[in-house]
C-alpha cells in the first residue's frame, strides 16, 4: 500500500499527539476546552491528501474537537509538502479552514491574496534562498550546479535562487529538474549533466527519498569530490549517511531552528507499541535500538509540529478571552467559543504571539515566522556515524550584512581537504578588469589588463579607473604613482655636451674677434669689411649662447625669451652676411668704368641694411609675443608615464614666420653670394658665404622633419643642434680661412697678394 515508510514522519505525527495531550493536561491553557484530533496519512500524494482533508472538514465519527463534541475540524495541521499544501488550499478555500504547515517552505504560499487561510511554522524559502546565496558567495563558489525535484517547492526555490544569486556574482552552471519518481533514464540524464559540467558544487532542492536514488547512481558511477549543498528538506536526513556517508562527507545545509529538547517527548516516543507496519516482531524495546523515529537530538521539523499545535491552542485561548463589545469582529463582537467559525479562528492565529520552550513565536503579515537557520556540516564521528555539527547560522532578524555567521574552523570538507574551488573563470587580479564573454553567464569572463594610465586595485574589478593628471599607472597597473618629469637638463650627458659646445662656439667667436682686433691693420682684415666682420662674430657668439636658453627646466619667461632671441640673433647674422655679400657685388661694380656704386653703399648704408633686415624679425616676434606668446607646458601626450616639461610655441604661425623669415634672408644671401662667387678678386668672400649657406640650408631642411617627429627633450636637443650646426657652419666657412692666413700664412697677408688677379 505504501511506497515507503518514513520513521521521521511517524515521529512528527507522534509529536503532534504529544503536544495535544500536553495542552489538554495543562490548567493554565484552554482550561475549558479539550483539543481533539484525527490523523490521516497523505502519502505525499495530492488525491490521497484531498480525500483525507475532505473527511476532516466534513466531520468524523471519532473523537471531536472539544468537550461539546464538535465533530467538524476547525484547523488542519499539514501538509508537509508545498505542492500538496497548495492543492489543499485551493480545494478547501470555500470552507475557510485554516491550514498550518510545519514543513511547506515554498515562497509561493506567502501570497495572502491567493492563500488567505495559510500559515506555517516553517520559514519561507525566500529566507532560505537568501541564506544559500550568501553561503556560496562566502566561500567564493561562483559557479554552482542547481538541481531539484519536479515540484512547486523546487521550481519556486530555484527561480528565487537564480534571482538572488545575481546580487552576489554567483551563476548557475546548469539547472536541472528531475521527476519525483526517478527512472533510470531520468537518473542518466541528471548524472550526465553533473559529469559534463565543470562545477563541483551542487545545490539540491529535494527530499531525502529522491536524494537516495541520486546518491545510489553517483556511487555506481564512482563520481567523487562533489560538494553538496542541502536544502532544508534533507539538511538533517541522517538516514542518507548509512549507505552514502563517503559521498556526503562535508555536506553543508541550512536546517530550521532546533529545539534543545522537548521535555517528555522521548518517553512518549519510546512508549509506543510497535504495530504491524513496522519491520519488527512487536516485542522490541525502542530504548535498546537506534531509530530516526526515537532520535530526539535533531528536533527541527518535530519542533515545528509542536509549535503549530501550540499556535492553534493560543489562538483558541485568545478567542476564548474575548470580551463582548471589544471583539475584533463587526460592532466589537466576539466569536462563540462553542460554535466559532474557522475564519474567526484564523484572525487570532494571524495575531498570535507566544513562547514555546523559551522561544518567542510570532508571524509577519504573510503568516510566515521570522526565519532562523542553523548551518549544518556533515562530519564523520570516530565510530563512523554521522555527526551533524552546527558551524554557523542565518538570522533574518539581523541586519543584512550580519545575518550570516560562519565559524570556518569547525567545518570539515569532503575527504577532509580544504574547500574546493568552483568558478567558471578565475578571479581577475588587481591590474586587470573583467571582460564579459558574449553569450555566456556573467561568471564566465576574461581578465583584460588595464591600459596605460589606468589601474584597478581590487580583485574582479569591472572597470579600470583613470589615474589623475599628475600620476600614472605602475608596471603592475594596480597603483597610480607620480609621473616622472622630463626636460633637457644641465645635469645629464646630452645637456652637458650641448652646453659645452655652445660655450665653446661663443669662445671661438670671441677668440676670432681678438685675432681680428689684433690684426685689424693688416690688409686681409681691412679688405674684408672689418666692421661687418666684427658684428657678425658678435652675433654668432650670441647665437651660440642662445642655445643655453633651451637647456634647463622650462618656465614661461624663459620660453618667451628664447624663441625671439633665436629668431633675432640669426636674423642679425644673416643680415650681416647679406650686407657683406652686397659689399662684394658693389665693390666689383664700382671698378667698372663710370661706376660709383660704392658711394651708395657705404658704412652707414651697410649698418642700416643690417638693422632693417633685423627690424622685420623684431616686429614679427613682437606681434607673436602680443597675440599668443610661447609658454611652458606639462605635456603627457607622448608618453603617459612621463610629464614632458616643454616650451610650446603658443602661435604656430608666429614660430613658422620667424623660421620662414630666416629662410628668406638666407635664400637672398645665398642667391647674391652665388652670383658673386667667381668675381676675380683674391679673398673674395662670396664663395665662402655660398658654401656656408648651403650648409645652413642642409641643417635647417633636415631640422624641420626631425623637429616635427620628435618629442620631449629630444626635440629641444634637435633645435639646439640646428642652432649650433648652422652657427658653426657660418663661423668656420667664413672666418677659419682668414684665421689660417693671418696666423699660419702671414706672407699672404699683404697688399700685393690681395691685388693679384
Amino acid at each position: 500500500m505504501y511506497k515507503y515508510f518514513s520513521s521521521r514522519a511517524l515521529r512528527w505525527m507522534q509529536t503532534m499527539t504529544f503536544a495535544i495531550n500536553e495542552i489538554n493536561d495543562r490548567s493554565d491553557l484552554l482550561p475549558n476546552l479539550e483539543l481533539g484530533f484525527h490523523i490521516h496519512d497523505s502519502c505525499d500524494d495530492i488525491p490521497v491528501s484531498l480525500k483525507a482533508s475532505l473527511l476532516l472538514v466534513n466531520g468524523q465519527p471519532e473523537r471531536g474537537f472539544s468537550t461539546e463534541s464538535i465533530t467538524v475540524s476547525s484547523v488542519i495541521i499539514g501538509d508537509a509538502g508545498s505542492g500538496v499544501s497548495m492543492a489543499l488550499l485551493r480545494s478547501l478555500g470555500s470552507f475557510h479552514i485554516p491550514l498550518v504547515s510545519y514543513f511547506a517552505s515554498c515562497s509561493c504560499l506567502s501570497n495572502q491574496r491567493e492563500f488567505p487561510t495559510f500559515m506555517r511554522t516553517m520559514p519561507s524559502d525566500t529566507f532560505q534562498i537568501k541564506a544559500l546565496a550568501r553561503l556560496v558567495s562566502y566561500f567564493g563558489w561562483t559557479w554552482v550546479g542547481v538541481i531539484g525535484v519536479e515540484s512547486d517547492y523546487a521550481r519556486f526555490a530555484i527561480q528565487l535562487f537564480l534571482q538572488e544569486s545575481v546580487h552576489y556574482g554567483v551563476c548557475a552552471a546548469y539547472t536541472h529538474f528531475y521527476p519525483l519518481v526517478l527512472s533510470q533514464h531520468a537518473l542518466d540524464d541528471l548524472l550526465d549533466v553533473i559529469q559534463m559540467a565543470s562545477s563541483k558544487v551542487i545545490i539540491n532542492f529535494s527530499g531525502e527519498s529522491e536524494m537516495q536514488s541520486i546518491l545510489r547512481e553517483i556511487q555506481s558511477r564512482n563520481i567523487t569530490n562533489l560538494q553538496w549543498i542541502a536544502s532544508e528538506a534533507w539538511a538533517t536526513a541522517k538516514s542518507l549517511w548509512e549507505k552514502f556517508g563517503d559521498l556526503l562527507m562535508g555536506t553543508l545545509g541550512f536546517a530550521i531552528r532546533r529545539a534543545a529538547t522537548i521535555p517528555g517527548l522521548k518517553q512518549h516516543l519510546t512508549s509506543l507499541t510497535p504495530s504491524s507496519i513496522l519491520p519488527c516482531k512487536g516485542t522490541e524495546d525502542l530504548n535498546d535500538v537506534y531509530s530516526p523515529y526515537s532520535d530526539v537530538t535533531q528536533l527541527r521539523v518535530s519542533y515545528n509540529v509542536y509549535k503549530a499545535v501550540y499556535l492553534v491552542a493560543y489562538a483558541l485561548q485568545d478567542l476564548s478571552n474575548c470580551k463582548v463589545g471589544m471583539g475584533p469582529f463587526l460592532n466589537g463582537t466576539c466569536a462563540d467559543t462553542k460554535n466559532f467559525k474557522p475564519w474567526q479562528l484564523i484572525h487570532y492565529m494571524k495575531h498570535a504571539n507566544f513562547s514555546a520552550l523559551g522561544e518567542k513565536v510570532n508571524f509577519d503579515q504573510n503568516g510566515d515566522p521570522i526565519a532562523y537557520y542553523d548551518l549544518m556540516n556533515w562530519q564523520m564521528a570516530p565510530d563512523g556515524s554521522l555527526n551533524l555539527v552546527k558551524v554557523g547560522f542565518y538570522d533574518a532578524s539581523l541586519p543584512a550584512g550580519h545575518s550570516l555567521v560562519i565559524n570556518d574552523s569547525l567545518i570539515q570538507w569532503p575527504l577532509r581537504k580544504k574547500a574546493i574551488r568552483s568558478v567558471c573563470s578565475d578571479s581577475c587580479p588587481p591590474g586587470t578588469r573583467i571582460a564579459r564573454r558574449k553569450g555566456e553567464p556573467t561568471c564566465c569572463y576574461d581578465c583584460v589588463p588595464c591600459t596605460e594610465g589606468e589601474v584597478s586595485n581590487m580583485t574582479d574589478s569591472l572597470e579600470c579607473s583613470r589615474c589623475s593628471a599628475d600620476t600614472w599607472s605602475n608596471k603592475a597597473k594596480n597603483l597610480c604613482i607620480p609621473r616622472s618629469t622630463e626636460y633637457l637638463s644641465y645635469h645629464e650627458f646630452m645637456g652637458i655636451l650641448l652646453c659645452i659646445t655652445s660655450v665653446l662656439g661663443a669662445c671661438i667667436s670671441l677668440f676670432i674677434i681678438i685675432i681680428f682686433i689684433s690684426y685689424k691693420d693688416t690688409p686681409l682684415v681691412r679688405a674684408n669689411n672689418m666692421e661687418l666682420s666684427f658684428l657678425l662674430l658678435v652675433f654668432l657668439a650670441i647665437c651660440f649662447l642662445v642655445g643655453l636658453l633651451f637647456i634647463g627646466e622650462p618656465s614661461d619667461w624663459v620660453c618667451r625669451i628664447k624663441y625671439p632671441a633665436f629668431g633675432i640673433s640669426f636674423a642679425l647674422c644673416i643680415s650681416c652676411l647679406l650686407a657683406k655679400t652686397a659689399v662684394v657685388l658693389m665693390a666689383f661694380r664700382s671698378r667698372l668704368p663710370r661706376s660709383n656704386a660704392m658711394k651708395w653703399f657705404g658704412s652707414n648704408q651697410q649698418r642700416a641694411s643690417v638693422l632693417l633686415g633685423t627690424a622685420v624679425q623684431v616686429i614679427i616676434c613682437f606681434i607673436w609675443l602680443l597675440t599668443s606668446p610661447p609658454h611652458a607646458k606639462n605635456n603627457t601626450d607622448y608618453h603617459g608615464a612621463t610629464i614632458i616639461k616643454e616650451c610650446v610655441t603658443g602661435s604656430e604661425v608666429g614660430f613658422w614666420c620667424v623660421l620662414g623669415y630666416i629662410g628668406i634672408l638666407a635664400c637672398v644671401c645665398f642667391l647674391m653670394a652665388f652670383l658673386a662667387r667667381k668675381l676675380p678678386d683674391n679673398f673674395n668672400e662670396a664663395k665662402f658665404i655660398t658654401f656656408s649657406m648651403l650648409i645652413f640650408f642642409a641643417v635647417w631642411i633636415t631640422f624641420i622633419p626631425v623637429y616635427v617627429s620628435t618629442a620631449g627633450k629630444y626635440t629641444v636637443a634637435v633645435h639646439i643642434f640646428a642652432i649650433l650646426a648652422s652657427a658653426f657652419a657660418l663661423l668656420f666657412c667664413i672666418f677659419v680661412p682668414k684665421c689660417y692666413i693671418i696666423l699660419l700664412k702671414p706672407e699672404k697677408n699683404c697688399k700685393k697678394k690681395i691685388m693679384q688677379r
